[in-house]
This record gives C-alpha cells, structure tokens and sequence, in this order.
C-alpha cells in the first residue's frame, strides 16, 4: 500500500504506536536484513608473504585529556554580600519587603509569578519559617496557602492559635523554584541575608523551622530536622538578638507521612509550654 494512500489518522496513530514503544530515531531510509548471508571474511596474509620486516609502528605521545572546568555559579558570591548590605539598611519590615520585591539578584525571581514575602501579623508571639513557596504560594503570593499550610492552620488551632492573632509567617525563599525543586545552597545564601534580617525586624518570642531545608539553612547546620526537631536551640541575630527555636517537620511532610503527626503534635505542646514560661518572665 503506498503511504499516500492511509489516512493522516492513521499514519499519526501508527506514529503514536512507535514513539509509546520507544521507537523515536529512524536509522536509516531502507530496512536491513539481519538475516542475509555475511560476505566471507577478508583473507589474512601468512606470515611469509612478507620478504622483509616490516618496521614498527612508531609509539605517539598520548594527548592528555582536555582540562575539566569546574562550573561557573548561577550567582555571583557577589550577590549575596549584595543582599546582606541592602537588608542592613531596611529599618522597618514594610522597607525589607519593598527591598525584596524591587530585588533582582535572584534567578528565581525570573520564573515565579509572585514575590512570596510573609502573611500573618508582623510582632506576632511566634514566626514560623518555612522552605520556599509552592504552586498554590506563587499563584497567590501568601505563604503557606496549599494544602499543607491548611493542614499547619489546623495544627495552630488546636493549640488555640491563628495567622490572624498570633502568627507570623514566610520562608527562606521569597520566590517559588520550577518544580518545586530544592533550592540551590547559592539561592538560598541570597535570600537568607533578608531572611535573617526578617526576624530581627519582626522580633518573635519564639521561632519554629518548618522542614529540614529551613532548619539547616537559618540554623547554618549539617543535622537532618530527624535529629534537629522537637529539641529548642537559640538563634542568635547580627543585631545580638537571641531566639528560643524549635526546629519541627514540615506540613507537606507529614501529608505524606501522617504517622509522623505525633511527633509534630509534641512539639506543638513544647511551643504551647515555651510561650507560657515567656509571658511570665
């Protein structure tokens, strides 16, 4: 049948057939028969066809290999000196904030739809710090606004506590990474520089880590949030300011993992308790 002949219909769906079975590359224009008969070996010279000795193969120098550059930083360890001096100048969080939009040392920042920056109440009692926006964050431009910031909405109520009164939260990123991969160690040293300079403006009793990429990073520390969480550490600031901080899991992780539920739930109790001791010091 010539090719002209079968429906486009067809032809796609034959092409369909053979790109889901791995069938993308045509090698060439005609098929080849495996099973012909292969032409007869070349014949090999005996060694007497040769009178005289043949001289030998002069050896060459090897030619070393080409030299391996290592690989050039997406941004510049300039970058993040850059961020520290502009979140040294910021007196008052809307000033950080307005430093943060206008911002453009940030790769990330040319990706996202929304500069994520905090929601909740500045000065409240408790700031929580999370990783880095989602779909549903940069879309919306709040922190904590999927599914899992609804599930630490609940975990907050049960311990009598709103983002409306007594909470303030945002992350180490300010703006979402394609995919929502982790980020980079180079993107996060440049948004930790305002990030640290977000809590010493805000000014929290206490501090809660949410996941190990936020408790590694705030806490500059190679523990795992396994080891870190449930236990209270002192963040101490540029400014002299100290922290109470609890490191705990994430939202997201525990939608994935509900038996870890319990262990948040401790740790929700000892921030309960912390604050407690803080009002009657």
């Amino acid at each position: 049948m010539n090719a002209a002949s079968i429906p486009h219909a067809d032809l796609a769906a034959l092409l369909k057939w053979y790109v889901d079975h791995g069938l993308d590359e045509a090698i060439g224009e005609e098929a080849v028969d495996r099973f012909a008969a292969l032409p007869p070996p070349a014949a090999v010279p005996s060694p007497a066809a040769h009178s005289q000795p043949m001289a030998p193969t002069p050896i060459r120098a090897s030619t070393p290999p080409p030299a391996v550059r290592a690989p050039v930083p997406l941004e510049s360890p300039q970058l993040v000196e850059d961020a520290r001096e502009l979140a040294r100048r910021c007196a008052t969080i809307a000033e950080l904030e307005e430093a943060v939009r206008a911002f453009e040392g940030c790769a990330l920042k040319r990706t996202a739809k929304n500069t994520v920056f905090a929601d909740g109440v500045p000065g409240a009692p408790v700031m929580v710090v999370g990783e880095a926006p989602g779909a549903d964050e940069d879309r919306l431009g709040k922190p904590f606004v999927g599914v899992s910031g609804q599930l630490m909405d609940r975990m907050f109520d049960a311990i009598g506590m709103s983002r409306e009164r007594d909470l303030y939260i945002t992350n180490i990123l300010f703006w979402r990474p394609p995919g929502n991969r982790t980020p980079t160690l180079a993107e996060q040293a440049i948004c930790l520089a305002f990030t640290r300079r977000h809590i010493e403006l805000a000014r929290p009793k206490l501090l809660v880590l949410a996941g190990g990429t936020a408790a590694k990073a705030v806490l500059d520390t190679t523990e795992g949030i396994m080891r870190l969480r449930g236990k209270w550490t002192t963040l101490k600031l540029d400014d002299g300011t100290e922290v109470p901080t609890m490191p705990t899991f994430h939202p997201a992780y525990l939608l994935r993992t509900p038996a870890s539920k319990r262990q948040s739930w401790l740790d929700l109790l000892a921030i309960e308790q912390k604050l407690r001791e803080l009002a009657v010091q």
